[in-house]
């Protein structure tokens, strides 16, 4: 084989791998909706988890605060 159907062979194969991964995933670019899923649902925990620890902290604090009152 000479280079240039060697170099036009991998031209077509890269073109074919192109349009299989342009249909598979739906867009031409990087999904990153699909990647920063996960890490948004992650720092929904984390900013969750957060209040939650506020709010006992703050229930803590008045129920001591009551009882030092009495």
């Amino acid at each position: 084989m000479s280079l240039g159907k060697i170099l036009v062979l991998l031209l077509g194969l890269a073109a074919v791998a192109f349009a299989v991964r342009t249909a598979l995933t739906g867009t031409v670019g990087r999904d990153t909706e699909a990647h920063s899923a996960p890490r948004r649902q992650l720092d929904n925990v984390r900013e969750k988890a957060k209040q939650l620890e506020r709010d006992q902290q703050k229930a803590v604090d008045d129920l001591a605060h009551r009882l030092n009152e009495q």
